[in-house]
């Protein structure tokens, strides 16, 4: 009977030690871009992000502030939450350039950081640590998985070009990694240049049979309607980031049947991303992005580890988010030993449903795909 007593004692203090770190308060701080060119990112990461605390009915305390895709304003964001809002978690970054100037810092002043988009190979492989937690991808491999799909599709001697920021390099290494072809040319680009008649003159002359590129946000649709006005016709391949829902609209026409590569699509075939595109859609009255896709699983993987433990008990939050309990809108995921994901990179196609510009899935580019930085990371 005395040891019944003392398991009941025992159970019942872990039963009330549980209940005190549901009920403890958190508070996430999210940085990210709400203004200029690259708002519609941003945007849609909070939005996704909204959307799945609504839906748990979570009492997470969420502060959003906008950092006009400015490393300063970043930083400035990310001090004062940590030091004055005292936020547990950090979230919301869209730019590698962003995430390299305030995660770092964070990290290494004990507060948990889950980057709902950048995945700088500093941060991937010698520069990870164990309260980063990458939800999205490491930068190389949509470019990866291009690169893969462009050398089985035959094309043999590639034009790339990308901005010249972390995101922009890592895109074009990636990329490499993957095409067995030859290069007719590699352009940096200036980071939220319009103008690409310089640049695509360049193409024309170049020989290439394919054009590679990485031009995000409002980059990617001065490209694409520039491109398309030149004449030149040359097959263009690219990441989820230019051929995304969001650029889908404003580029138009030009769009329809290229070829582009994410982990992410609104057509995959899995309960938690049927219910997500349905749910999102009624909520905000347009489709999700893929950055709505990862703001919606940033926020899920983080609420499946609220449930088992306070970002104050750091072992336990942390074991929390590696184990990745929740249904990701991706379907399979998992994290590596660099808290990165493992996952399936998909070739899209840009279509037309009804006046709807968007992407269907039309094959698998790299299966389990992790990264190339994951040995390089000690700890």
């Amino acid at each position: 009977m005395k040891l019944k007593a003392k398991l009941a004692a025992a159970l019942s203090a872990l039963a009330l030690s549980a209940a005190a770190a549901s009920a403890e308060a958190v508070k996430v701080g999210m940085i990210t871009t709400l203004s200029g060119g690259g708002a519609g990112l941003g945007i849609d990461v909070r939005d996704g992000f909204l959307l799945a605390l609504k839906q748990a009915g979570s009492d997470v305390e969420l502060i959003v502030e906008d950092d006009q895709q400015k490393p300063d304003i970043a930083v400035q964001l990310a001090d004062k939450m940590i030091q004055s809002e005292k936020v547990d978690i950090l979230t919301g970054i869209i730019w590698s350039n962003l995430a390299m100037a305030v995660v770092p810092s964070a990290v290494n002043q004990g507060k948990f950081y889950l980057s709902p988009n950048a995945g700088p190979s500093q941060l991937a492989g010698a520069g990870c640590h164990p309260n980063y937690f990458n939800v999205a991808w490491q930068n190389d491999n949509l470019h990866e998985a291009a690169g893969a799909y462009a050398s089985s599709a035959g094309f043999k001697n590639s034009f790339i070009l990308a901005p010249n920021y972390p995101a922009g390099k890592d895109a074009l290494s990636g990329y490499k990694r993957f095409f067995t072809g030859d290069y007719a040319g590699e352009v940096y680009t200036q980071l939220g240049q319009t103008d690409y008649a310089a640049e695509i003159a360049q193409i024309r002359a170049s020989g290439a049979d394919s054009v590679f590129f990485f031009l995000p946000g409002g980059m990617g649709i001065a490209f694409m309607k520039q491109y398309a006005q030149s004449g030149v016709d040359i097959p263009l391949i690219g990441p989820a980031f230019s051929f995304d829902q969001g650029i889908l609209q404003a580029v138009g026409d030009a769009a329809l049947g290229v070829k582009n590569t994410s982990q992410w699509s609104k057509d995959l075939d899995n309960a938690a991303n049927k219910a997500f595109v349905e749910t999102f859609q009624a909520e905000y009255g347009r489709l999700p992005s893929l950055y709505a896709s990862q703001g919606f699983d940033t926020a899920n993987l983080m609420l499946s580890a609220l449930k088992a433990a306070a970002p104050s008990d750091a072992d336990a939050f942390r074991a929390a988010l590696m184990k990745a309990d929740f249904a990701s809108t991706r379907g399979d995921f998992r994290f590596g030993p660099n808290h990165h994901p493992i996952q399936d990179i998909y070739v899209r196609e840009v279509i037309k449903e009804g006046d709807i510009f968007t992407n269907k899935v039309i094959g698998v580019a790299l299966e389990d795909r992790g990264d190339a930085y994951a040995a390089d990371c000690k700890m």
